[in-house]
């Protein structure tokens, strides 16, 4: 009997360098993983600039932007230091669950978080 193998989760992970960052709507940079039993099987990093977007452009803009990244990568977990309960409340309704807290290594912590 063959194992069928599991599928990647999508973990979106707010990096500082190679660390997790602090707040999510204000990333520089999101890395994309796909992990796979316990593993990250592809990594791939994004300078989204919301930092600088922050703030910019009509009420719900910004939640707007985020949510399209979210769903252009297929995001099933979300890691960061710090996110505030609207936007936790908008991806919750994406059916991602968010992960907050995690420090350190940011490939350590979606490896986490996805399991």
């Amino acid at each position: 009997m063959t194992e069928t193998p599991s599928a990647a989760i999508v973990v979106a992970v707010n990096l500082a360098a190679d660390q997790v960052g602090g707040g999510w709507g204000r990333a520089h940079d999101v890395a994309i993983a796909r992990v796979v039993d316990g593993q990250v099987v592809d990594w791939q990093e994004h300078e989204v600039g919301w930092d600088e977007l922050h703030g910019q452009g009509a009420e719900g803009a910004h939640h707007a932007r985020i949510v399209r990244f979210c769903r252009e990568h297929g995001v099933q977990v979300v890691v960061t230091g710090h996110m505030g309960p609207p936007m936790q409340n908008t991806l919750s309704k994406l059916g991602a669950r968010v992960v907050l807290g995690l420090t350190g290594d940011a490939r350590a912590a979606a490896v986490q978080a996805a399991g």
